[in-house]
């Protein structure tokens, strides 16, 4: 699974987007209900939280992988939150204001649909948006240039970083779609009359820019895979693949964290567990 994980600077293009793991769908159903029990292990535990985040280009199956990922996990402990288009609350605070309240307590797992990378991503393909975020020193467009984005790239950083040093075992999966398949899923959400609800006429001028957001994706991931929040980009056009590929790497990865363990009961209880079951038997 390290053939995933980004250690040095990629080159996007040159990565894969069709790998096809045969009974990909039976294994991940064994991976998740492993990664489930790990899941109840670490809420005993309360020590740590995970935190996996999930970016790619439209249609790149990030819902379903979500769906499909999490499926045997215990609902108490799992926190989906998708980021959409700020909100005005959202805007009148800095930008990871919003992905700071919606992080995971110690214990459980947060998997943001979408997420703080949008700020160097669609802003960065839209810089006219950073206006309505309302910084101080930024006044027109032309204020947006790449010493903004450095400190801007330097901020997700730290913000990671911070959050490593306290526990959050962080994921970045990059679903590495081709245009052409995301063309084809398009295409499926117009036949099929069910799909229509998903489809925006938005994507299609989205889809223009691809290449633009390809340099950006790349960009930011050469910018900030780091040891304690690495990226990982996942081949995205075989969906079963994707899915398997991206829980046998949380799998593989949490369960070398051996220090997490079930908390042992104290001496007292465990010398009267005896006393506690006659107790119940008796009444």
């Amino acid at each position: 699974m390290n053939d995933y994980k980004v250690t040095s600077n990629i080159i996007l293009h040159k990565r894969d987007t069709k790998v096809i793991i045969k009974k990909a769908t039976k294994k991940l159903k064994k991976v998740r209900r492993a990664l489930g029990d790990w899941q109840n292990t670490m809420y005993a535990h309360n020590k740590y939280s995970v935190l996996v985040c999930l970016q790619g280009m439209d249609t790149s199956g990030k819902d379903s992988l979500i769906r499909e990922v999490f499926k045997d996990f215990n609902a108490r402990a799992v926190d989906v939150t998708s980021f959409k288009v700020p909100t005005e609350l959202e805007l009148d605070h800095d930008f990871l204001w919003r992905h700071y309240i919606a992080l995971p307590e110690r214990g459980h797992f947060g998997v943001f649909n979408r997420t703080h990378y949008e700020n160097v991503l669609v802003t960065r393909v839209h810089p006219e948006y950073i206006l309505g975020e309302r910084l101080p020193g930024v006044e027109s467009i032309e204020d947006v240039n790449e010493a903004f984005w450095d400190k801007r790239f330097d901020q997700i950083n730290q913000f990671e970083k911070h959050l490593a040093e306290n526990g959050t075992l962080i994921f970045k999966f990059f679903l590495h779609l081709s245009k052409e398949e995301q063309k084809n899923r398009l295409l499926r959400r117009l036949r099929k009359q069910e799909k229509n609800w998903k489809f925006s006429p938005g994507d299609l001028k989205e889809r223009e820019l691809w290449d633009r957001y390809q340099e950006c994706y790349q960009e930011a991931i050469n910018r900030t895979s780091n040891s304690h929040a690495p990226w990982y980009t996942i081949p995205a056009d075989d969906k079963p693949t994707a899915r398997y590929l991206v829980a046998k790497i949380l799998y593989d990865t949490l369960t070398k964290y051996t220090d997490i363990t079930e908390p042992e009961l104290d001496d007292e209880i465990k010398a009267n567990l005896e006393a506690y079951k006659s107790k119940l038997n008796n009444e």
